[in-house]
């Protein structure tokens, strides 16, 4: 029912209840055998177990299960332990990030009330909120929570804090007037109070109109449980990688031993190589290093001020398409700020930021001193009389103690040298009248130090230029004539215009005699002084972060639950309003659009204003149905769903409810939106950091095939034994893959364009940079092992280590190779120098098992002679010097 649209009696007759005696028990009772209690229900939970054994089930990790039982047959336990190790690490990890997935209902059960007052047969009790059924009638004042989604029939200066809900930065004042329309946004719905809000002034009576599931925070615990959660990019990436280099890696392997075997080799000894190969070849160092390389990179976030919650959506951020940003608090410093004043025909702006007291006032281009200008002087002075806020410090930051619109006219006056501790000694307040949602203002009566008596009145500019009779111009009383009034209202439409919040100041003299006993009294025959007009301001570096973020492809979209006109203005001086995106959309229009509908306007539209929990999921959702990667920001409970939704879901740090933390996969410790762009370059870097991973490895492997492969097609002895190649697989393929994702991301990683979401692994040239490296690491291995062989055929396991040694140092050098997408001489070898350690000690572990005599029959290992190490490093270095002449030969044909 649309309880907004009927007034207090016909929602009291259609809930059949009664407003001044409420229900009786017995109907209570009755309601909630009917409609159950006014709790968020759960979804079915799965067990800890089944949860913990579901990540478990994939392709890969049961291939790397059967790795651990080869590598037992083997003898090769380490082996078999390292990749125990790997399974159960990325179990635990998965199974930490579902739970935690569990959490975010039970954070927002902890919204709901504990206890209401509930008029039930006449009289007002407490009793607990899941009592509360459909009809109850509820009061609460300031410092409650709201029990359940009521139709308002009273209130007094009520004004409830609903940003969690709607996104809007300010409380909302409500009423008990009925409101007209069928898709009025929550943020409108001033007759209507939610579940789980905060009343942070006054006091109302409101008819239960919902509970539980069938409030506005039950709509958003359903949407929270429902859900889809997306598989990451990086995820269905090498899952396929990992099916496809199994297939391939088992089938060269079986081919070895069956040209083996058809060449005279012995089937023992041939199975073990094979076995061997396959070891080698299967990529279980895989997980283990895109794990490491995620959470390196988590901590390396952590000090740019981002918490990864689930490592995976690390790399997501790297091909974000579209962030959908929250404006209040992100974009915006979520500091009501006074930024121009008016009076009599005179504007002035403001300078500085956020509520430090410190800026320049100018008019014109010329800086004045305030306090010389007698209109901008009593402006600010009885803006700051007329004030309850208090200007405070915390952590070396300034916050607002009080209302935000109270706390921008306070830092204004102080900005101009003013002090309430200052005016007080010439000032002395005698009386209030408090604001009045109804009347839009409040006003205060003073006497100076010389006795005489004013009233101060501030408010709405509309409502108050009604009350005044005189308006002050140039300093000067004038007669509100319609020439007057029609300058004063051309003003204020012009504050508006630049999406200003105008706050109205005026005042008059009490004349000695006159009683002033109420609000009536007072609010009458003003003098209308001038306007203060104050924005949320845009952060400074947010600007050049969407910039940045545009030059890498991604786009910048505004979703807020303020007013149009303010978002507008904001959007275009951030640069996210431009001739390419031109289009806003609120809310009223949304209720009107199916998904489809939306998707095929979604790609011109940058700003959404006025949107609802439901609006911000069908958006994600447009967005997602175009092949976007969707990043989604909030803060608030109303956010969760999308925040959940999206590819990539972001909370605010500081400003974020539990519940929207608990939903998102990264959260922002300074709320800031240039925390963002700083995420995806850690993002973009992670992945290409796998990538390198990856070519080095299936590289190094295809060369171990390979130097296999060509032996047994030329019928030559095995150039390496079994135990060699498995040492090769634990060793450079250990310390310089971790290394690599060490890396520094290259200089043009926010230059390029966000790679497609179904890209493949071996993308952009890199399957035949594998190829080409490992057939050339197998080529030059096989050409120094015939070399030797050939020269004395009776010493096989000379030729067998040089071969071996081959090997080592051409996968060696390859890995400064895979540092960059063009070339090894592209980057300096010294810029990682975690991997120069890591190589340095792979070349010693091998110098070690060369020429330590106890090691020798161990990995059928001779010392080489000094004259063979020229040849050794001479073929080492072919594949990946061959390749960079190659690429600069190209780059300037």
């Amino acid at each position: 029912m649309m309880f907004h649209e009927m007034s207090g009696k016909d929602v009291e007759q259609a809930l059949s209840t009664d407003l001044e005696k409420g229900l009786t028990e017995k109907e209570a009772e009755k309601r909630i055998r009917q409609y159950g209690f006014n709790e968020l229900e759960e979804g079915e939970e799965k067990s800890a177990l089944i949860l913990f054994l579901s990540q478990f089930k994939d392709f890969m990790t049961l291939v790397l299960l059967a790795a651990t039982v080869i590598s037992g047959l083997l003898g090769e336990y380490v082996d078999a332990i390292a990749i125990i190790a790997i399974v159960l690490i990325n179990g635990f990890l998965g199974f930490s990030q579902e739970r935690r997935a569990e959490k975010s209902l039970e954070a927002l059960k902890e919204l709901s009330a504990p206890q209401v007052n509930v008029l039930r047969s006449g009289h007002w009790v407490k009793i607990p909120s899941k009592e509360v059924t459909l009809g109850d009638i509820l009061k609460f004042e300031s410092g409650d929570r709201i029990g359940a989604d009521l139709r308002i029939v009273k209130a007094n200066n009520l004004e409830i804090e609903e940003s969690a809900l709607t996104g809007e930065s300010i409380p909302s004042p409500k009423s008990a007037t009925p409101i007209s329309g069928e898709n009025v946004s929550l943020g409108d719905l001033h007759n209507m109070a939610f579940m789980g809000t905060m009343v942070t002034r006054g006091n109302g009576i409101g008819i239960v109109t919902g509970i539980g599931m069938k409030t506005a925070m039950g709509e958003i615990a359903d949407m929270i449980q429902n859900a889809e959660i997306l598989t990451t990019p990086l995820q269905r990436r090498l899952e396929q990688l990992g099916k496809i280099l199994i297939v391939v890696a088992l089938l060269l392997t079986l081919l070895v031993v069956l040209v083996g075997v058809w060449h005279g080799h012995d089937l023992y000894s041939m199975f073990l190589a094979g076995v061997s190969l396959a070891v080698a070849a299967i990529p279980e160092g895989l997980p283990a290093i895109v794990t490491i390389a995620l959470s390196l990179g988590v901590q390396r976030m952590i000090r740019k001020n981002a918490i990864v919650r689930k490592l995976p959506a690390v790399e997501t951020l790297g091909c974000a398409t579209v962030i959908c940003s929250d404006k209040t608090g992100t974009m915006t410093q979520n500091k009501m700020t006074v930024t121009h004043l008016w009076s009599g025909g005179e504007t002035w702006k403001v300078s500085g930021t956020g509520y430090e007291p410190k800026g320049i006032f100018k008019q014109g281009e010329t800086e004045i001193h305030p306090l010389k200008e007698k209109s901008l002087y009593q402006l600010l002075t009885f803006g700051l009389l007329c004030n309850h806020a208090e200007l405070k410090m915390k952590n070396e930051e300034y916050f607002v103690d009080g209302d935000p619109t109270e706390g921008a006219l306070l830092v204004s006056a102080l900005k101009a040298g003013l002090t309430r501790d200052l005016l007080l000694k010439e000032f002395t307040i005698e009386q209030e009248f408090p604001f009045d949602s109804t009347r839009k203002m409040m006003s205060m009566m003073i006497r100076d130090k010389h006795g005489k008596r004013y009233v101060i009145t501030k408010g709405a500019p509309d409502v108050l230029l009604d009350i005044c009779r005189s308006v002050l111009w140039r300093s000067r009383e004038q007669p509100l004539i319609n020439e007057y009034r029609e300058k004063v209202q051309e003003s204020i439409d012009g504050l508006a215009a630049q999406a200003l919040r105008t706050i109205a100041i005026a005042f008059k003299p009490v004349i000695a005699g006159e009683k002033i006993s109420s609000e009536r009294d007072a609010e009458k025959d003003l003098i209308f002084i001038g306007l203060q007009g104050m924005i949320d301001p845009p952060r400074p570096e947010v600007r050049q972060a969407i910039k940045e973020c545009k030059e890498a492809g991604i786009r910048t979209v505004m979703i807020t639950g303020d007013h149009a006109v303010t978002a507008k203005a904001i959007a275009r001086q951030l640069g996210i309003l431009h001739s390419g995106h031109p289009k806003v959309i609120d809310g009223t229009m949304l209720n009107d659009m199916t998904v489809d509908e939306l998707e095929d306007m979604i790609e011109e539209v940058s700003v959404f204003a006025r949107v609802s929990p439901d609006h911000k999921l069908k958006i994600v959702k447009a967005f997602q149905n175009r092949g976007h990667i969707v990043a989604m920001t909030g803060d608030g409970i109303n956010d969760a769903p999308a925040i959940k939704t999206a590819d990539i879901g972001i909370s605010m740090g500081i400003t974020g409810t539990d519940v929207a933390k608990e939903a998102s996969s990264l959260v922002l410790l300074d709320d800031n939106f240039a925390t963002i762009k700083a995420a995806i370059q850690e993002g973009r870097n992670i992945y290409e950091n796998i990538r390198k991973f990856i070519r080095y490895l299936l590289a190094s492997n295809v060369g171990e095939i390979l130097v296999m492969l060509f032996a047994m097609l030329l019928s030559l002895p095995l150039p390496v034994v079994p135990i060699q190649i498995l040492w090769v697989n634990l060793v450079t393929d250990g310390l310089p893959a971790m290394a690599l994702g060490l890396d520094q991301p290259e200089e043009d990683v926010m230059k390029r364009k966000p790679r497609h979401p179904r890209e493949g692994v071996f993308a952009r040239g890199l399957g035949w940079k594998v190829v080409s490296r490992g057939f050339l690491i197998g080529l030059v291995t096989l050409v120094a092992f015939m070399t030797v062989y050939y020269q004395n055929t009776d010493n096989l396991a000379y030729a067998q280590t040089v071969a071996f040694a081959t090997l080592v140092l051409a996968q060696l050098i390859h890995v400064f190779d895979c540092r960059s997408e063009r070339s090894v001489l592209a980057r300096n070898p010294f810029g990682n120098l975690y991997l120069v350690m890591a190589v340095l000690s792979s070349v010693l572990l091998m110098l070690v098992v060369i020429y330590v005599p106890a090691l020798q029959p161990v990995f059928h290992t001779l010392p080489i002679l000094p004259s063979d190490w020229l040849l050794i490093l001479c073929m080492s270095a072919i594949p990946t010097f061959l390749l960079a002449g190659t690429y600069y030969i190209r780059k300037k044909a």
